[in-house]
């Protein structure tokens, strides 16, 4: 133990400058990732703010909390719906910002390729709520553009908000418009630090530049590809509140498509007031998206080992 102690000392001391770096990042981590899964036992308490987390009673069963969360089938639906559409968000997230990345750099004209690249990551700075207010503007079923332009080829206007199935492709849409400049970035990264030699050897061999692409810089990329999945995969339980809140608000008609687990745990918190109920939600949540990543992290180490996370 002495040695082990020794060693970790002489270690922390070799490397105390990027230890030193670290300290912040490691203080923040701790402070808003682990000390918060403490409250995780309210899961299992009939809570109440009076006598706080450690006074407050343990339910009887301990499932009760969980019982109740499923008990109108809301919740199955809500993680259905938080299931599907993250399906949707990763899916064609992964095809637009790889090919956006593939095109920004095929880009030779760098006056163009700062436009293209501005153009792209500008709608990632504007809130959802700004999104949420053009949307309403674009949907409205009065006054809304789209509507508009409908009534100047004569044809029917379209209730928008209460067609929940359109809402999916809305989403998908408005997801992809706004995530894609920033989910590109670590793709253009991965594609700068390809080695210029295997381009130019592929060239020799006749390669045109769809080849290259095939051929050259997409297996490269391959495991930066692979770990940004993962990590996505990770997430496919927890829904954008800011999104769906903005984009849908308690527009009821609109649930069967786009109630997620994260609003309908709040919805249920604000009119319930149920700290209990929305812990046990939460816990269900980081429960099922942890099994999903050991499950696609078991898969991606046994067909692509430089992508897997561990």
């Amino acid at each position: 133990m002495k040695k082990r102690l020794s060693a970790f000392g002489k270690e922390l001391y070799t490397n105390k400058t990027l230890y030193s770096m670290f300290l912040p990042a490691a203080i923040i981590l701790i402070l808003f990732n682990y000390l918060p899964m403490f409250g995780l036992i309210t899961a299992f308490k009939d809570f109440n703010f009076a006598d706080g987390i450690l006074g407050s009673p343990w339910i009887q069963p301990l499932t009760k909390n969980f019982e109740y969360l499923f008990a109108s089938g809301s919740a199955a639906r809500a993680t259905f719906n938080t299931i599907f559409l993250n399906l949707l968000f990763i899916g064609f997230g992964l095809v637009f910002e790889l090919g956006c990345a593939l095109m920004f750099h095929e880009l030779t004209r760098q006056k163009f390729k700062t436009a293209v690249q501005f153009g792209i990551f500008l709608p990632y700075f504007i809130s959802w709520i700004v999104v949420g207010l053009f949307a309403y503007n674009l949907f409205n079923y009065e006054h809304g553009s789209l509507n508009a332009i409908l009534k100047i080829f004569h044809a029917a206007p379209v209730n928008w908000y209460e067609n929940p199935k359109a809402w999916i492709i809305i989403l998908v849409i408005f997801r992809i418009w706004k995530m894609t400049g920033y989910g590109m970035i670590m793709y253009i990264a991965a594609l700068g630090s390809i080695d210029v030699t295997y381009y130019e050897a592929a060239k020799i061999d006749g390669a045109t530049r769809w080849q290259l692409i095939r051929h050259v810089s997409l297996p490269l990329i391959a495991p930066t590809a692979i770990t940004l999945l993962l990590l996505n995969c990770g997430k496919i339980m927890n829904a954008d509140f800011g999104m769906f809140y903005s984009l849908i608000g308690n527009n009821a008609q609109l649930y069967s498509t786009t109630d997620v687990l994260d609003t309908f745990i709040y919805r249920n918190l604000r009119l319930n007031g149920d700290v209990g109920m929305a812990s046990a939600a939460g816990f269900y949540q980081s429960v099922i998206s942890t099994a999903v990543l050991l499950l696609m992290n078991c898969l991606a180490r046994k067909y692509n080992p430089d992508g897997a996370l561990f």
